[in-house]
Formats: C-alpha cells, structure tokens, sequence
C-alpha cells in the first residue's frame, strides 16, 4: 500500500487541505475536524485503499484505517496547513462546548497512551514473575533487573505533569517547553520535599505555599505533584491565555525573551498559591466520587462501565474519562475504571468472534477475525466495533449486555489493577497485583464477556452482507454453461467493444493483453472483495497497457503501476499492475502518453517489464475495476483464456 497516495486520497475527498481546521489520531483512527463537513464525500472515502469504515461523530469526520493509521497520518501531516487556518471558523467552533472540551481531552491524552501501554505491560510482566517467585519460596522485589524496570514502569506517572505538559500545551496552542518546564518544576525533587512539608511555612513573593494532606479511605497523603493529573492541566489552560495577553502589549522584538520570561515568572507563584491546590483538591474531590459510587454499589458501576464503554468509544467520550482513571492512580495507586473497560474490551472481541463464525461473507470473516485479535491481544475495539459489530448492529448489542455482565462480576470481586493498563491478553497480569481472588473475578469477568459475546452473537444472529464472491462464483458457473455461447457472441461484438452494443449494453473490452480471470481470484482484499468496484483480472502475456478505447487519461501515479482512465461513453477504469508493485518505485515501468491527453483506441499508455517484476517477487496479475461501477445497473466480468482491446471482458449494463 501506498502510504502517501492513501494520505492524498483521503484528504482529497474530505474537502482538500483547505477544509481541515484539525488533524489528529488515535490507534486507528484519523480525526478531521472540518470547516464544512458537507465538502467531506463519506462513500468515497469509505471506498479508498485501506480504509475500514468512516464514522462522522462528536463533530469529527474519523477515517478507520486499522494498525496503519500512524504513518497515514505522518504522511498527511505536512499536506495540511494547520497553523495558518486551524481553528478558525472550524465546524468544531461553530458547534457545541461539549464537543470541543471532548477534542481537546483527546488530544491531550491520546498520545500518551502507547507508553502508559507500555508501563502497564511491565506491570503485568512483573506481577507475574513476582507470583511465579513467590510460590517457590522466592521473593524478587529486591532484584536488580526487577527494581530497574519496575521504575521504568512508573516514569510515564512519575513525571506525568510533564508529559501532559507538552501534549495540553500544544492542544490548546501554546508553548509547549514552558508548559514542560512547569511540569518538570512539579516534579522536582526539592519543590517535592518543600510541599511534603507541612510543618515549616513556605513563601513566595510573600504568599504563602498552600500545602496540606488529605484522608481517603483509611490512608492520609500530603500534597505531591509527582504523579498529579489536573494541577498541569489547570496550569497549562492559564499560560495559554497569559501568553496571548503578553503577545499583545509586548513588542514583537522581544517576545521571544520577555513572553517566556515573564510566564515563567507569573505561573511559578500562581500553580504554588493557586492552581496547583485547587488540581489537587478536584482530582481528590473526583475521586472521593468515583469510590462513593464503587461503595455504593460496585456491580452496578461495573456493569455500567463495561456495558457502555463501546458506547463511548462510538462517540469519543471514554476520552474524558482517561483522567478519571489516571488521577485514580496517582492519588491510591490503582484503579477499576480500565478493569471494566476490560470487559468492554473483550465483549468486543467475542462478539466479533461470533460474527466470523456465522457470517457466510469472505470479507466480513477476515475483518472480524483481524478485529478478535486486535480487541483481545491488546484491547483496541475500534476494529471491531466499526468493521463488524455498530455494522451489523445486533453484534454491537450483544457486546454490550454481555461487557456489562462482566464489569458486575468484576464489581462483585472488588477487582482493581495497580497500572493504567488497556485491557488485553498482554496485560493481564495488571490485575494479579493485590491478590488472588480479585484476580480469579477478573478472569471469569473477561471470560464471561469474551465467550458469553461471542455465543450470543452466534445465536441471536444478524442480517449477513451477501457475500461479493459468491456472487461472482455464480456468475462464473453460469458462464461454464454459456461461455461457448458467449465466445461466439464475443466474435460478432468484438467490433461493438465499449460502444453501445445495445441500448443499455457496453462492452469493454481488455487493456491487456492476457488471460482474463474473475476478480475474486486476486490474492488482495482490497480488489477480491470488489470495494473499489466490480471488474475483471488480467493474467498479462504482454507487458503493456493499452487504451480498449478512445479515452481520456484521467491519472498516471507517479510509480506508473496504476492509471485512471475514462471513456467517451463515462465508463471509469482504475487500472493497478501487479500486487505492491508501488514497492517498486516505477522501475521497470516506461510512461508513454501524459495524463489529460485523450487517446485513441490501441494507443499504448505504460509498459513494463513482467519477467523483472516477478524475478523482484511480485504478482503481476492486473485488476481491471470499473470505478464507477455504482453508476450502473450491472458489471460483470467475462473470463476469456485470451484477451485484448477487441475481445469483450467486462459486460455493462446502463
């Protein structure tokens, strides 16, 4: 696949650049805030190489691309001018407060997540190995290689101020190092033992440092911003709008000294005297909430949490609960939020497990078997959760009663895990940490989620998408038993080849030279399922693409290995030579005629070399796709054992 051109396509029909007030991502997800979304062509994109399904939501146009979303967005970063016009006038702008809050959460946290990933997998690792030593008599924790990682582990929370310095910061559009460097004065060893402090009086220009402890459960904690959540994000929020005032009163001449400076200065007093406090004060306020409710009735929380967090994914809201679950950790050490997002998670996966097992559709099977792995392995469901289950809706249903089965068993069991861990396979083990029976509810929490989705799905059912292949096969028996007709038919219309050879009927003929095979036979997803549009395959004898018509050459990629092509008659043909031939850089590749020449029928638009291509380990099979196939009431291919510009390959009827 080629990244880059994957980046043009999607940008192209979300509106181009200049309808992107922001741009960003999550595991799989691109995520367009667009100045006017009815610019965006949703079917189209949804139809583009890589692209899973588009899910327009919470006033983002989000583009599911699966595993490959990071270097798509990499490569569609430079191609969008966000300085200049992002924010301004945006659709997010004009719409509701809610909307802008949850965007902005997202993008301070988002990126954060890979390494609170990590630290959560090193967790588990550790607790594991720390269980296995513990029942043969050893006890690990005073282990060099355990202590090491153990703190390698904790960084990410240690110095969380921070790193949220510098994603809040440059989500909110202000200067990311100053806002690092607050962070990093949070943290510092001596300011650590200052706030800890609480017998000597600490002051500053005067005004006294607030410090103080505070009682949760039965352990009391004095102030430390090591590890704190809200006090960064607070801190960030006001230097954001000092900034903005100092750039209006201070020349331009010396904004690049006195802007930081004097922040510095003013935002040091104000998070110690202020805004620091008050972080901490709402992130203890939040939490002593958050156990009011676990007390209250901890299986109704967990059932409530693992029945709807799918939910929440759909409409980016579990972002806003990241910090719930974080400062959980930086205040007591563990948390529950993630354990019944587990069971979400797995719910998830089983139901798109059920959904592999019943559906009779080729595609649908392999994406809901890539989305099991990837909701079960390392708890990402947006695979799952829009390839397959909010797809066919009854799947979607089932995850969500059976994740709320067990978030209430993990409830039940007073589960917590003592990292912020996304829940998978991998880090199981998060949740071994403060004992055996919690850790035993955990399991058959997940197991009931997992199983229970995937069982329930299997036989409550869903409205299967007929499968493309299969009609395709139909059609290839039919043409076993009319293809002699059809091969006698063929010599009388090899004249009529994409003229009207009725009133309804075009035949194209083949822009290669080869033996024409079903699509469906294609050793690629994207071209077997006919998602790009119906057509047939070219087997090629001969190394060159030549016109089956008259036409307009509409696109030659720049690696020359696919073209765009349309006919007088409106028929739009995507050509692609070979399988990841774009790998190939367009060696072996010879252009010919230019893009926007019109062409008569025969005229040679690219050759290439087939025996180096293969010899580089490439299929050379050619797709032959019929681009606007919707625009028809049918497209059928015909298989031919030899094929040429005068020998029909493609049946249309208008």
């Amino acid at each position: 696949m080629d990244i880059n051109r994957v980046a043009k396509d999607i940008l192209k029909h979300v509106g181009g650049k200049e309808n992107v007030s922001d741009l960003s991502h999550c595991f799989t997800r691109l995520r367009f805030v667009l100045k006017d979304m009815s610019k965006a062509d949703k079917e189209v994109v949804e139809h583009l190489e890589g692209v899973i399904q588009v899910v327009i939501s919470g006033g983002q146009f989000q583009v599911v691309l699966g595993s490959k979303v990071t270097k798509v967005y990499d490569a569609m970063l430079p191609m969008v001018d966000l300085e200049s016009g992002g924010g301004e006038g945006g659709q997010a702008e004009k719409g509701n407060v809610l909307n802008h809050v949850l965007q902005v959460i997202s993008k301070m946290f988002t990126p954060l997540i890979p390494a609170i990933a990590a630290s959560g997998l090193i967790k588990g690792l550790l607790t594991a190995a720390k269980l296995v030593a513990a029942g043969r008599g050893v006890d690990i924790a005073s282990n060099d290689t355990y202590i090491l990682l153990f703190a390698a582990s904790q960084i990410i929370f240690y110095f969380m101020p921070v790193f949220l310095g510098y994603t809040a910061a440059k989500a909110l559009k202000c200067n990311e190092i100053i806002a690092m460097t607050i962070g990093g004065f949070l943290c510092y060893p001596q300011l650590d033992a200052i706030i800890q402090d609480v017998s000597a009086v600490t002051r500053i220009f005067g005004i006294p440092v607030i410090k103080g402890a505070w009682t949760i459960g039965e352990s009391t904690r004095v102030f430390s911003y090591t590890e704190s959540v809200i006090p960064i994000l607070l801190a960030v929020f006001v230097l954001m709008y000092l900034e903005r005032a100092l750039e209006k009163i201070i020349p331009q001449i010396l904004q690049i000294i006195l802007v930081p400076g004097i922040s510095m200065i003013l935002m040091v007093p104000l998070t110690l005297c202020l805004l620091g406090p008050v972080g901490i004060w709402v992130g203890n306020g939040i939490q002593t909430v958050y156990y009011a409710l676990m007390q209250f009735n901890a299986v109704l929380g967990g059932a409530v949490v693992g029945g709807l967090w799918g939910v929440f994914v759909i409409f980016g809201a579990h972002r806003a609960l990241l910090p719930v679950g974080l400062n959980d950790v930086a205040v007591s050490g563990k948390q529950n939020l993630l354990a019944f997002a587990g069971a979400a998670n797995f719910s998830q996966g089983g139901a798109a497990l059920g959904v592999m097992l019943k559906s009779r559709n080729r595609e649908l099977k392999g994406v809901a078997a890539s989305a099991t792995i990837s909701a079960v392995l390392v708890g990402i469901t947006e695979p799952a959760i829009y390839g397959c289950n909010l797809r066919l809706k009854k799947p979607m249903i089932c995850a969500i009663i059976c994740g709320a089965l067990g978030g209430g068993i993990m409830g039940l069991g007073g589960v917590y895990g003592d990292a912020f861990a996304n829940n998978g396979v991998l880090t199981i083990f998060t949740y071994a940490a403060f004992g055996m029976t919690p850790f035993i509810f955990y399991l058959v929490g997940i197991a009931v989620s997992f199983f229970g989705a995937a069982v329930l799905t299997y036989f409550v059912g869903f409205d299967d998408i007929p499968d493309k292949g299969d009609g395709a096969a139909a059609v290839n028996r039919a043409g076993d038993k009319n293809r002699a007709g059809d091969e006698n038919r063929a010599g009388d219309e090899s004249r009529a080849v994409c003229e009207n050879a009725g009133e309804n009927e075009i035949l194209l003929g083949s822009p290669i030279q080869g033996k024409a095979v079903p699509m469906t036979s294609v050793k690629d997803e994207v071209f077997s399922s006919e998602a790009l549009g119906k057509g047939i395959a070219v087997i090629p004898e001969k190394g060159e693409v030549t016109a089956p018509a008259d036409c307009t050459v509409t696109l030659i990629y720049p690696t020359l290995h696919a073209m765009g092509l349309t006919m007088d008659n409106g028929v739009e043909l995507l050509i692609h030579v070979g399988m990841d031939t774009v790998k190939l850089e367009g060696r072996y590749f010879q252009k010919h005629v230019e893009e926007g020449a019109h062409i008569k029928k025969g005229t040679k638009i690219v050759s290439f070399d087939i025996d180096k291509i293969k010899e580089a380990g490439y299929d050379t099979v050619v797709p032959v796709i019929v681009g606007n196939t919707a625009n028809f009431a049918e497209v059928k291919g015909l298989e031919r054992e030899h094929a040429d510009c005068d020998t029909p390959v493609v049946r249309i009827i208008r």
